[in-house]
């Protein structure tokens, strides 16, 4: 991949999950296994190049070092991503902060950032959440 590539609507969905997954500054395995089920699994990813995913973590990592990194991140991901697949980010991102079972505050801070930039709204966020809860609870 060239390294002035665009980003894809695809990069924004792996960059969001790495950006929520970072948030607490431990990326568990847990998440890393979730991310990874989720870009060769869903139907959005079909397509997608995991070759890209290295390009995706440091441009995170280096945004997220930056004292307005974050900002920048939700416009490239603003600018990348179709509307339509703002709820498909947030459930993403759910599904990644949950998948370890420890919800924490920076996670549930960067959840809401991830709400408000996308402008989900209160009940399908809440629905969105109940379903991430649901899925990775344990026995």
């Amino acid at each position: 991949m060239r390294e002035d590539a665009p980003m894809t609507a695809q990069d924004s969905l792996a960059a969001l999950m790495i950006a929520v997954s970072a948030s607490d500054e431990h990326i568990r395995t847990a998440e890393l296994v979730k991310m990874s089920n989720l870009i060769n699994n869903l139907p959005v990813f079909a397509d997608y190049d995991p070759e890209r995913l290295p390009r995706m973590s440091k441009m995170v990592f280096d945004l997220l070092e930056q004292e307005d990194g974050l900002a920048a991140l939700f416009g490239l991901i603003r600018d990348a991503l179709p509307e339509r697949l703002f709820e498909t980010a947030y459930a993403l991102s759910c599904d990644v902060v949950a998948a370890d079972g420890n919800v924490v505050g920076p996670e549930v801070r960067m959840l809401e950032e991830i709400r408000d930039e996308l402008n989900i709204d209160r009940l399908h966020a809440a629905a969105i959440e109940r379903g991430a809860r649901a899925r990775h609870m344990p026995l």
